[in-house]
């Protein structure tokens, strides 16, 4: 994987890939340097059979602090006062968040730091994520006029309503205990323990087969938009390509026979 300056990337032995935030000046924002960087190496990610997982984690003091304003206010002077620039980076950060949902390859959060509106939108987008217990999150737009409306989407689908709307209707800090409680993370660690605990985890997903992680993910978000019957009916379409599938078969031998699989991914 390519390493530009704010975006850092190494893929290890076990094909655990790290893309890390690195415009520790601009506090990781989202600048439209970094969306475009972030949503390429998705997509490469995505893409690579040599991925297993993807670590998005950050130099610096915050995560991410959610969009560039400086850059985003600059445009005000155009003369429609903007709305097509801020049209653009909508769409382009939605696009961002998207890819991280239907990457095939599990994503995992390792958060330090802050990481507010669209950065904590960015951890909520992740399928896991871990956080140092200093870490705090927050969509505080409302301090500044502006509701985080698109933080909103990737929220809500993570926290249950009522601590949704307390995050976004009062803007203050959560911090990392309170988030794990909510369940926008899934574990809180000391910061010392945090990228090695990261890493674990992500060894323990890298080493099922990618082909089952892909469409158990897949699966997951597609079910959740159904209605019970038609969920129900749809996994079950799942299963019974899954139960084809050739590591499917190789894995449930593998059980009977007690030995580990051998995967083909396929």
């Amino acid at each position: 994987m390519q390493t530009s300056d704010i975006l850092l990337c190494d893929l290890d032995a076990d094909g655990i890939l790290r893309l890390t935030l690195n415009d520790v000046g601009r506090r990781n924002a989202l600048s439209e340097a970094m969306l475009a960087e972030l949503g390429a190496a998705l997509a490469k990610a995505g893409n690579d059979p040599a991925v297993r997982v993807v670590v998005l984690a950050a130099n610096g003091p915050a995560f991410c602090a959610g969009h560039d304003l400086k850059e985003m206010t600059a445009e005000r002077a155009d003369a429609d006062r903007g709305r097509v620039y801020f049209t653009s980076v909508m769409a382009l950060c939605s696009g961002v968040m998207q890819s991280i949902v239907n990457c095939p390859k599990p994503v995992i959060a390792e958060v330090t730091g802050i990481a507010t509106a669209a950065g904590c939108q960015l951890v909520a987008s992740c399928d896991l994520a871990i956080a140092a217990d200093t870490a705090q999150f927050s969509t505080p737009g409302v301090h500044i006029g502006l509701f985080c409306s698109t933080p909103m989407v990737a929220l809500s689908r993570n926290v249950a309503g009522k601590h949704a709307m307390e995050m976004l209707l009062t803007g203050d800090m959560t911090a990392a205990a309170r988030a794990a409680e909510i369940g926008l993370v899934n574990h809180v660690v000391a910061p010392e323990d945090l990228q090695a605990a990261t890493m674990t985890l992500a060894r323990r997903i890298a080493s099922k087969s990618s082909m089952t992680l892909a469409t158990g993910k897949r699966a997951f978000h597609a079910q959740r938009e159904m209605g019970l019957s038609d969920a129900y009916a749809y996994a079950s379409a799942v299963m019974v390509d899954n139960m084809l599938a050739r590591d499917a078969e190789e894995g449930i031998a593998a059980f009977i026979e007690k030995r580990s699989p051998q995967w083909q991914d396929a």
